[in-house]
């Protein structure tokens, strides 16, 4: 972004200013948890196109964003509750609401997440704008099972499960309505070229797909060489099943029988801590439990840890690992990897290059790869440099952003032309 600014100082004789930022939609239905600082990175990231933030809620506690490019469902209308039902279940869209975001004149809707699509379609159907939507991993991959595909068919069950079980009514709804929302978007990304063949498989038209790597911000990921590492195992994910800390708590048994001066630091929270606290302690595992954590921790302990260990794994429900920023974020600090062979982090992770990936949920194999990381000197240093040089060329946002602009352009392009044939 500077050195683009640099050169248009340089030739100011001949050129004028610089063009206005065209307007953009950034769309999530809950603004904005904590485990999703890599949107507003690549929004703030932006050269050419400004972003601004739309959604029905706020998430509290959540990432603070610019109050000025914040346009929230439930500030413009007096019965947010009812409101927001109506929006998301009947397309209604509160005048005030739309008012405000006809007022930006936006370009384009760019939605994060398959489900925040389908709520942001109403919008873009609306504004008349077309609409982009990013595929993380579940949002691909999710289907229903037999019983519940049977389950919803006559309106008394599906008022029973709105009222009792709103998330399997609403992942319903999103799985029945999915490929009307790959019809009626202008693009669909994939974080990853896994989940482009999920969505491949899903009936999603392969030619509507672009693999889009987000990146992360080089300049905050950087390590401090005069920090001395320790011998930590550090996990850094939410608590839930898809991240596998039980197969890592598994794992540090084995390896802290052997090395029993190696620790297990584990930053996140989740609906599984408890029970994972209670596994560490009947293992009688060397563990300290942060729970969630700001970046500027998080950055701290991947400058002071030895290895990178997030296991991830397919879980029944069939969530998936789309990608995970975490894996770039640890290598770029100069902090080799372990995990599994699972999702799309063999593309973030090159197994025997930047870390070791054994198959998945292989506890026995995990272990060995932490064992090997703990006891080969070389070898760690090695792929300590080889990962920071994978992530500089693969996932630096400074790079990967002028990619996503340049799709927004193209998808522009064809809008334009579109409707000047209708």
């Amino acid at each position: 972004m500077t050195t683009a600014h640099h050169h248009a100082a340089g030739a100011s004789t001949t050129e004028p200013n610089p063009p206005p930022k065209q307007p953009v939609l950034i769309y999530r239905d809950r603004l904005l948890p904590y485990s999703e600082t890599f949107i507003p990175a690549q929004v703030e990231a932006m050269a050419r196109y400004r972003g601004h933030y739309v959604g029905v809620t706020a998430q509290q506690p959540g990432i603070e964003l610019d109050s000025d490019r914040l346009h929230l469902l439930e500030n413009q209308v007096r019965w947010p509750q009812a409101s927001k039902t109506a929006f998301r279940l009947l397309k209604r869209i509160p005048r005030n609401f739309l008012k405000a975001l006809q007022a930006q004149s936006p370009r384009l809707i760019h939605a994060h997440f398959g489900p925040d699509g389908i709520f942001a379609s109403h919008l873009a159907q609306q504004l008349q704008t077309p609409l982009i939507v990013t595929f993380h991993g579940y949002d691909a991959t999710l289907s229903l099972t037999p019983e519940q595909a049977r389950a919803g068919h006559h309106f008394g069950s599906q008022l029973h499960q709105l009222l009792y079980h709103r998330g399997t009514f609403y992942k319903r709804r999103y799985v029945e309505q999915r490929s009307q929302l790959f019809a009626q978007s202008a693009q669909i990304i994939a974080v990853s070229d896994c989940i482009r063949q999920q969505l491949v498989a899903q009936g999603c038209p392969d030619d509507k797909i672009q693999v889009h790597y987000i990146g992360i911000d080089r300049s905050k990921f950087e390590p401090d060489p005069t920090i001395q590492r320790e011998r930590v195992v550090l996990f850094v994910g939410r608590l839930v099943a898809k991240k596998g800390c039980a197969s890592l708590l598994s794992a540090m048994a084995s390896v802290q029988s052997l090395h029993p001066d190696v620790r297990m630091v584990v930053i996140g929270d989740g609906p599984l801590r408890s029970q994972l606290e209670q596994q560490a302690q009947a293992s009688r595992c060397s563990v300290e439990f942060l729970g969630a954590q700001p970046s500027a921790v998080v950055r701290d302990w991947m400058n002071r840890a030895r290895i990178f260990c997030v296991p991830s794994q397919v879980t029944e429900q069939r969530d998936i690992e789309g990608l995970g920023m975490v894996f770039a974020e640890a290598q770029a600090m100069g902090l080799p990897v372990v995990s599994f062979a699972s999702g799309g982090v063999p593309e973030v992770v090159r197994h025997g290059k930047t870390g070791l990936l054994a198959p998945e949920k292989d506890v026995e194999a995990l272990g060995k790869a932490l064992h090997r990381l703990l006891d080969d000197g070389e070898l760690w240093g090695k792929m300590a440099v080889a990962g920071q040089q994978h992530i500089a060329e693969n996932f630096d946002l400074a790079k990967n952003t002028p990619q996503l602009e340049a799709l927004y352009d193209e998808v522009l392009r064809r809008y334009a032309h579109g409707s000047r044939q209708k």
